[in-house]
This record gives C-alpha cells, structure tokens and sequence, in this order.
C-alpha cells in the first residue's frame, strides 16, 4: 500500500510540475524545492539535531509557534527546524527570528523523505494540525525518531477511520502522541486503537493571548477612528468586501477597516470602496484618515494589533476560501462574525453555539445583528464577556503538550 501512496504522490507531483506553467504559487512551490538537498547539506553537518516542526503554511505555523517560543525559552542551546509545505507559509515567515532554520519540505516520495532525515537528523519531530506524510512517517518511525501531532482534529468522514482507509489508519499508530482539539478527535482514533492522544486544545488561543497582553497602539487608526464605532474586517476576500461595501451605507455612525488577506488586492479593494472616503494606512496623512471612512490596511503584521479597536469584528473566508483566523478578533472580547461555511473551524463552531460569534449569509443579516447588539447593550457585553470567557477557558495547551514531549528535547 505504501507503494501505491508513494505512486500517487509521485503523479501529484507532476501535476504541481504542469500548473507551474501557469501558476504562480505552484511555480514558486517549484522553484523553491530545486536545490532543496543541496541547500540541507550546506546547513546541517550532522551536529544540529534539531526539533524539526513541520506547518503545511502560516495558519499552522501560528499553531506551532507558542510551543516554539517554549522550547527555545526551556532549552536556549537547541535548535529548531521549520518547514512549509506551502509557499505562502514559507515566503511569510523568512523574517522571522524565532526559528533557527526555515525551508521547504521536499515532496514525500520514499528516497526524499530517507535523505531529507538523514541529512537533518532531528531529535523529534512535530507535526502540526493536519500534515499526514506516510513515507515521513514511515522513515521517522524505522530510524526510532519520536514524532508528535499537535493541535490535530479528526472527523468521522475521514479515509482512516472507513474501509477503504484502514492501512491509512494504522499509519497513525506509529506516531509518539497525538495533543488533539476536541473530545471526538479523541475517540476516533481510540476507535482505531489509538490510545496515545489526549485532548489539549489548541495553542493558537496561547498565541494570541501573548498578542493581544504585548499589543502596542496603532496611530494611524486612532487617527482613523476618532469617536465613530468601528467594524473591523480581517482577512477579507472579494464576497466578504461586496457584502460590507452593501452595509456600510446603513451604518452611517461606523467607520470600516478593511485588512485583505492579500496585500497585493488592495488597489482591488480600494475601487469596491470607491464611493466611500477611502485611505491606506501606509501612505494616508492624519487629515486623510480623520476624514475617511474606509481605512484599508495594505501591509502585513498589523492586523493582530488593530483587532483591538473594533466595536465589531468580521472575519474573511466563508464563503469561499476557508475562514481566517477569528481567535486573534475574539481575544479583544469582540463580537465576531463571519460568513456561512465554517463548519469545519472548531472555534467557530464552539464560539457560535455559545453566542459570542455569529454566522450570516449576506448584508441584511449582518446589518439585523449589529443593529440589534448595538439597542441592547447588555446583549452586546454578554457577548463580549461570552468571548473573553472562552479565550480564558481555553489556555495553557502549550504547557500540557510540552509536559510530554520534553523528555526528548536535550
């Protein structure tokens, strides 16, 4: 079975090859694994022996990076290895000082996965969220290398709990632990005869409250806000910019941040916005953003610290692409909400069963909800308080999962 996986992935593989043709995130996926093994030969001497902590992109290296930060705190004289599978993950985090080094994962084919270890020599390795590579896992495990997964979540509908997946899931037998979200997580591997797991959480909630406690003031949307209430939207896309660009008139005492989540659209952004007094906050004067209503944040880093000042936050993604991030809004005790398809978002789901976030399927809706918020103020600081509650109750999975997996780090 392992062959046919490693056939399939050697096809994915060609396929990635075509769209590089084409596409420019397949090309850099491309041209950034090229001289892969030339490049880990030069760095690693076989001396390092790093923590080696694999993110599929940027949303899985926020999940990574609290445990990182512990274990550099705990054990100065180690290092740590990051890699990406995506290039958005990759290019994002090349200033990043945390890491000791930071690269590519090469393709998971038998002779890459063999070399890539034994050119590396980690001491243990730790997989964040969903990163499932059977001939990692299978080499890791013959070379008696610990492995970890942490902030992990399973659904019943996955292959390794039907027929047709069993091999899959005896895969994950060989993993040292699993730090899993929820309690269902937890039973499907017991399931499948998985004992090693337990439910953690996830450390993104460690990762924003550390944000938000060292969070410093933005001028330029103090400058922006004045006395307006103010909706902040996070990592929007163009469904999530048409759908506030239709609210906004109706909400003539707010003013709208906009944060896309490519920086490259704001030009795009802007021309929605185009019947509003509209600003970039990398370029506009403070006459400028005094008198705009629409402040658009074309630069990247800034939208953990102006979450802050929203009366309202709105998070980009359902209705198309995934949702963002809504922890990084809620950690300010913020009314969250976001579009329909959030399903699969542990956080959204817990947050809107328990009426701290709220889904919406157009402006109307959307509209309807901050209007009634803002009527009752007592119903909007029950929200709040909901938001803070859950944040709270949710801290400390780092402590727990490195409880466990110290005992390998030297």
């Amino acid at each position: 079975m392992l062959l046919l996986y490693t056939v399939g992935i050697f096809f994915y593989r060609c396929g990635i090859a075509i769209a590089s043709l084409f596409n420019p995130k397949a090309k850099n996926w491309e041209k950034g694994r090229r001289k892969i093994f030339e490049q880990l030969e030069q760095t690693f001497d076989g001396s390092q022996h790093p923590v080696w902590v694999h993110c599929a992109s940027l949303g899985e290296y926020e999940q990574g990076k609290p445990l990182i930060e512990k274990i550099k705190r705990e054990h100065p004289e180690t290092k740590v290895l990051v890699t990406f599978f995506s290039p958005s993950g990759y290019e994002a985090s090349q200033n990043d000082p945390l890491p000791d080094y930071i690269f590519y994962l090469p393709i998971d084919l038998r002779k890459k996965a063999k070399r890539f270890i034994s050119i590396v020599q980690p001491q243990l390795a730790v997989f964040v969220k969903y990163e499932f590579w059977f001939n990692y896992i299978y080499e890791l495990n013959k070379q008696q290398i610990p492995f970890y997964y942490i902030c992990a979540i399973f659904r019943s509908n996955q292959y390794f709990f039907k027929m047709v997946g069993q091999w899959f899931g005896k895969q994950l037998h060989k993993a040292s632990y699993f730090f899993v979200q929820n309690e269902e997580s937890k039973q499907l591997l017991a399931n499948i005869g998985i004992t090693q797991a337990e439910v953690c959480g996830d450390t993104r909630f460690d990762r924003v409250y550390e944000i938000a406690c060292q969070s410093a003031s933005v001028p330029e949307v103090e400058q922006f806000q004045q006395q307006s209430k103010l909706l902040v939207a996070g990592s929007t896309w163009q469904p999530d910019e048409q759908l506030l660009a239709e609210l906004l008139p109706q909400l003539p005492d707010f003013k709208l941040i906009v944060a896309p989540h490519e920086i490259k659209r704001s030009e795009e952004v802007a021309k929605t916005f185009a019947s509003f007094p509209t600003a970039l906050i990398t370029s506009a004067t403070p006459g400028q953003l005094a008198d705009s209503q629409v402040l658009i944040v074309n630069t990247i880093g800034l939208l953990k610290k102006v979450y802050r000042y929203g009366t309202f936050a709105y998070v980009g993604g359902a209705f198309k692409t995934g949702l963002h991030n809504i922890l990084e809004a809620a950690v300010y005790d913020t009314p969250v909400f976001f579009g329909p398809h959030y399903q699969h978002f542990n956080e959204a789901v817990m947050l809107t069963q328990q009426q701290g976030a709220f889904s919406v399927n157009n402006s109307a809706q959307l509209l309807q909800k901050i209007q009634h918020l803002i009527d009752h103020p007592e119903e909007y600081q029950k929200t709040c308080n909901i938001c803070h509650q859950y944040i709270q109750a949710n801290l400390g999975s780092c402590d727990r999962i490195y409880s466990i997996i110290q005992k390998n780090i030297v």
